[in-house]
């Protein structure tokens, strides 16, 4: 038998207006909520000074509550590109501090979290926030959905176990696809 798993795991989903983190605390095969909510930035401020503020606060939340484990969402590129640019940022303004703390990270797509999470990658963010509660037998489902899609992600490093990142995935998708010509 393995032995039993107890650790603290960071959730990020991230956003240049909204970057919302959730803590998850394992215990063997149960989860638990410790705390979760959103850095909200105004379009009206700088970037730099926006960026400042997501580190800043995600920082603070490591601090907090010293997580061991991050679970971050990757940035989709979608149709707006710009959008994803400004995702980006904020992803690494939020990844400095934990690379700094030296989290282990696990990076999933949006689909991965959602199918962690639902069961399948295409859910919608109300099926996302009512697992979320189910999952972490929360009172009512978190919000803002920031803060969902971040346990969310902390709850799929969980249940990915932390260890395969999105690059790892492709890489083994590709190698098995070769593989089968």
């Amino acid at each position: 038998m393995g032995e039993r798993v107890c650790r603290t795991i960071l959730g990020i989903d991230p956003g240049l207006a909204h970057t919302g983190w959730g803590v998850v605390y394992q215990d063997g095969p149960r989860m638990s909520c410790v705390a979760y909510g959103c850095v909200t930035t105004q379009t009206d401020v700088p970037l730099e000074q926006r960026l400042l503020k997501i580190s800043q606060q995600i920082s603070a939340v490591i601090e907090r509550f010293n997580p061991t484990c991050l679970g971050i969402e990757t940035v989709w590129f979608g149709e707006n590109i710009t959008a994803a640019f400004a995702t980006g940022q904020a992803r690494g303004a939020a990844l400095v501090p934990c690379a700094a703390a030296g989290l282990q990270v696990g990076e999933f797509t949006p689909n991965q979290i959602k199918a962690s999470v639902v069961g399948q990658g295409h859910a919608t963010k109300d099926q996302v926030q009512y697992m979320v509660k189910h999952l972490l037998s929360l009172p009512e489902p978190p919000k803002p959905d920031h803060a969902a899609d971040a346990l969310a992600a902390a709850i799929c490093f969980i249940t990915h176990d932390g260890q395969v990142h999105v690059q790892q995935r492709y890489e083994q998708a590709v190698s098995r696809a070769m593989g089968a010509r």
